[in-house]
């Protein structure tokens, strides 16, 4: 038997989950949370990253950023790629685009920790959306047409 950290590591394993279809990964995670609950929550921070954002559809992030408050999205985009700050604002009112630029201006400074945390907040938003089937995210291997 040997340590799941040394066969391919944690990415491996979330590459393969990530791959599943949504009830496979869904009792991957069951079985890893009976297994070794600190693997799979390494497992789960992995999954879904914040920068995944840029592939949620405009609709499905305007549910979520409804329900994420200001202060942490402003926390959670401090140092991510422009891309995604940028699809973030374009899916707020014109108005909350605005008041969330300066607010991540007023931030200053923010320690790593704290945008994680800020993330994963966002992130946590979005799961619990995706098992209410509120929306749906796009993982590896679902656009992939067989011809």
């Amino acid at each position: 038997h040997q340590d799941m950290s040394t066969v391919g590591g944690v990415e491996t394993l979330v590459e393969i989950i990530n791959r599943s279809p949504r009830p496979t990964e869904r009792s991957i995670l069951e079985w890893l949370d009976g297994a070794d609950p600190e693997l799979a929550e390494q497992v789960r921070s992995q999954m879904f990253v914040f920068e995944d954002i840029v592939t949620i559809d405009d609709r499905s992030l305007q549910l979520v950023l409804r329900e994420v408050e200001a202060n942490d999205l402003a926390t959670a985009l401090k140092g991510v790629r422009p891309d995604v700050r940028d699809k973030i604002q374009r899916n707020l009112s014109e108005r909350a685009a605005e008041n969330l630029a300066e607010e991540i201006d007023l931030l200053g400074p923010v320690r790593t920790r704290t945008v994680e945390e800020a993330q994963a907040k966002v992130v946590a938003v979005i799961r619990t959306l995706e098992e209410q089937g509120v929306l749906t995210l796009s993982r590896g291997g679902d656009d992939e047409f067989v011809s």
